[in-house]
């Protein structure tokens, strides 16, 4: 039988013991892109078992711990660091989905962060490959950006 999960610990870098979530299924990065950014470092926290997170809002400490995750949502604009550590993934048994947002903004430099567009679509074609159909999925949203962008625009005047 399982503890309930305010009763559930880890065992800090530092020895101390704190409370902590551990989720089956965890959503990685909609806002900040852990992976293009920080996939070796995620990967880093997920072999030592757990995150730290402080609430923005009050300060609060929290602790996520990775010993029940079996499944991860990415999301990210390049993925492509991830790339390496797949293979941890699997030997750990967590499954991933990856939610991949290709533009094309490259004409009007909406996007000077992310790679040229043909390197992005090599690499929704490897991460496909590797992970297989239906695990990789993309949004190609650029006229609906621009209709939305349009249509929300007041004239002046």
């Amino acid at each position: 039988m399982t503890k309930k999960q305010e009763d559930r610990t880890i065992k800090l870098d530092n020895e101390e013991i704190a409370k902590a979530t551990f989720p089956i299924v965890i959503s990685v990065s909609r806002s900040t892109d852990i992976p293009a950014f920080y996939a070796d470092w995620f990967l880093g926290r997920l072999k030592k078992g757990y995150s730290a997170w402080t609430n923005p809002f009050n300060g609060k400490k929290s602790y996520v711990a990775y010993e029940d995750t079996r499944f991860i949502v990415f999301w990210s604009k390049n993925p492509r660091p991830l790339l390496n550590h797949l293979g941890y993934l699997r030997e750990r048994g967590i499954g991933c989905y990856i939610q991949y947002t290709l533009n094309d903004y490259e004409e009007e430099g909406l996007e000077l962060g992310v790679p040229k567009l043909e390197k992005r679509i090599e690499t929704f074609k490897l991460l496909v490959n590797k992970l297989g159909k239906g695990a990789v999925a993309s949004w190609l949203y650029r006229e609906t950006c621009f209709q939305l962008c349009r249509y929300l625009v007041v004239p002046q005047g």
